[in-house]
């Protein structure tokens, strides 16, 4: 991945730059960041904060575990889609 790639991925998941240094995605919405590095693959999931330097990326998950990953290694990112303020299916409003 390029920092050009990162750049348009936290875009398009409209992440903003916390006071902290962190880029953060909307409350309730994370990113999936897939790396691979001599055939051997790591999918970190539920990523809600990010920090790119000196071509390392600093992953922070919903869990509170932190991933340093190459930014080379990165192939792709996933945004999750929006949590919906609708009702769940099957339930009726009475």
């Amino acid at each position: 991945m390029t920092e050009q790639h990162l750049s348009a991925l936290l875009t398009t998941a409209e992440a903003k730059k916390a006071s902290d240094g962190w880029v953060k995605p909307p409350e309730g919405r994370h990113l999936t960041l897939y790396t691979a590095f001599n055939g051997a693959s790591l999918t970190v999931s539920r990523v809600e904060a990010v920090r790119s330097e000196g071509g390392l990326v600093r992953a922070r998950t919903a869990k509170g575990e932190t991933f340093v990953l190459a930014l080379a290694d990165i192939f792709a990112g996933a945004i999750d889609a929006s949590p919906s303020s609708g009702r769940k299916a099957g339930f009726a409003a009475t």
